[in-house]
């Protein structure tokens, strides 16, 4: 007998994720997950609860040490600060472990041919957390994870991973820049933190960085998009194509100005799905990562997850 699943979109998340609680101020607040749970709300989408995840897949990408350091850092109460921007709570590390679990739960959905693509709509984020150090507001680096889960346990031999948080995703980088079974692509603004991603960083070959300038705007983004990151992704032709969808380069958001808009990403996430329909059967796993601005992440939020289940449909 041959199991069939209707074509559709998961969103993937879970409660835990709102006991990650950061001290008074910090833009990666709880109600971060409110924009953008709100925002998509009204959409038809396969919900799906995000489980923990296995530390075995934790340990493709971080050491036992790190996980053991982050265990003793964590707090019964209050705030334990791992440097001026990354706080721990009570209930960070469930969160993380949740945040982890849910892009590595949309990997086996898309290759089991549960749903045709999947937004992990979760945090803590995680592209910032290197192999051993927890740093701008991640923890474990959920994206690389999934990538790693989706090479040692399915069986995949390319998997490609395109950031477009206006930060640069260092701590993917550091986590995948020695396997050349995963492209990672980021653009992102240069100077701004943590201030590595210069274009000189290329891994064994299968890492594109593509810095921008303050003020870029659509036109530029858009232009190294279609001359630099989506031929990369294309020639690499992955069997997978992971999103870190750090939505803070719009132009409303606090933290950086990148001045990009909702529009832009309609079209990048338009732009990678042709990549995927190509490529993989339309296999794209989708993870939130920055996005600072409440209505700007919720709008946002929604337009990427729009395109992701129209083209799922």
């Amino acid at each position: 007998m041959v199991l069939t699943y209707p074509m559709t979109t998961a969103l993937i998340s879970h409660p835990d994720c709102y006991d990650h609680i950061t001290p008074p101020g910090h833009p990666e607040q709880v109600a971060r997950l409110d924009a953008v749970l709100n925002a998509l709300d009204k959409m038809d989408l396969m919900r799906v609860s995000a489980p923990l995840a296995a530390e075995d897949d934790l340990l493709r990408a971080h050491p036992k040490a790190h996980l053991e350091a982050l265990k003793a850092a964590a707090p019964e109460h209050g705030w334990r600060s791992l440097d001026a921007d990354t706080h721990m709570s009570a209930g960070t590390l469930t969160a993380a472990h949740r945040a982890a679990g849910a892009v590595v739960r949309a990997v086996d959905m898309v290759i089991a041919g549960e749903a045709d693509n999947a937004f992990a709509a979760v945090r803590p984020p995680g592209h910032h957390a290197e192999r051993e150090t927890a740093m701008g507001f991640c923890f474990f680096g959920s994206v690389a994870v999934a990538a790693k889960h989706a090479l040692e346990f399915h069986g995949l031999e390319r998997v490609a991973i395109v950031d477009f948080d206006v930060h640069h995703g260092n701590g993917t980088q550091d986590l995948v820049e020695d396997d050349p079974r995963i492209l990672f692509c980021s653009t992102h603004q240069m100077p701004l933190y943590p201030g590595t991603g210069h274009a000189h960083e290329t891994g064994v070959g299968n890492v594109l960085n593509v810095p921008l300038p303050d003020g870029a705007g659509s036109e530029v983004f858009r232009d190294v998009m279609e001359r630099q990151v989506l031929p990369r992704v294309d020639a690499f032709a992955p069997q997978l194509l992971l999103i870190s969808a750090g939505f803070d380069a719009h132009k409303d958001d606090p933290l950086a100005g990148l001045m990009l808009t909702e529009a832009d990403f309609i079209w990048v996430t338009e732009r990678l799905c042709d990549l995927a329909d190509a490529h993989c059967g339309g296999r794209v796993v989708s993870a939130l990562e920055g996005g600072y601005d409440l209505g700007a992440l919720g709008a946002s939020a929604a337009a990427h997850v729009t395109v992701l289940k129209e083209r799922g449909a």
